[in-house]
């Protein structure tokens, strides 16, 4: 991969491992709903994809009422901001990966969780120094599409650049699909929540599996 100016990161399954947090809080709101908690194992697919959306699917499948969603959201995020904070760690490798690349582009970060829940995890984290921007959509009941995140952040951090010479980082197919919607490159890491099929599935112009991996094909 040619060389580029800016690189954009996924929070969640490419930057942070978010699985326990995001489990944990997705079954204490089908609890509130009166709904019996998931394995763990059963929730991880839902990791990355607007909220909203995947508590509808997580309701039809129960056979529940999916106009509960807004519940669900509401107390997954309540619980969310001091779980979150307490119990999500940084990817193996990654710091070292962000070393290596700041000063060779610019690098934001473009997540689906709203940016009052991700600019604190970043910050707890000690990864915030290494990025100009954390992007992420209003903390409504809706779920913005991240593509409408992601316009919004190359509009922010590289308002002139050609989109060519962007990378959008990602671990599940709506990163790779908003980074192809605008017109960005695409890089999916394997080490999240999403598969290597799902990635190539959706256009991935490349595949990596470790950090180490990713700097050499960013750089």
């Amino acid at each position: 991969m040619n060389r580029a100016d800016v690189l954009l990161f996924d929070l969640d399954g490419c930057l942070v491992d978010s699985t326990v947090p995001i489990t944990t809080c997705m079954n204490l709101a089908l609890e509130r709903v009166g709904l019996p908690a998931r394995a763990p194992s059963e929730l991880v697919r839902f990791i990355g994809p607007p909220l909203p959306a995947s508590f509808v699917t997580l309701l039809e499948e129960a056979g529940a009422d999916p106009t509960l969603a807004p519940r669900c959201v509401e107390a997954y995020r309540a619980a969310y901001q001091e779980e979150s904070v307490r119990s999500t760690q940084v990817v193996d490798g990654i710091e070292q990966a962000l070393d290596t690349l700041v000063g060779t582009a610019v690098l934001a970060v473009v997540t689906s969780k709203p940016r009052a829940f991700a600019l604190p995890i970043v910050e707890h984290l000690g990864l915030v120094s290494r990025f100009a921007a954390v992007h992420g959509p209003v903390a409504d009941l809706q779920g913005e599409p991240k593509a409408t995140t992601l316009r919004r952040a190359l509009a922010d951090v590289a308002p002139t650049a050609d989109p060519t010479q962007v990378v959008m980082v990602g671990d599940r197919e709506h990163d790779v699909l908003a980074g192809r919607e605008c017109r960005t490159r695409t890089v999916g890491v394997t080490w999240g929540s999403g598969s290597a099929e799902e990635l190539l599935r959706a256009g991935a112009d490349h595949l990596v599996t470790t950090p180490v991996e990713l700097v050499e094909v960013l750089r």
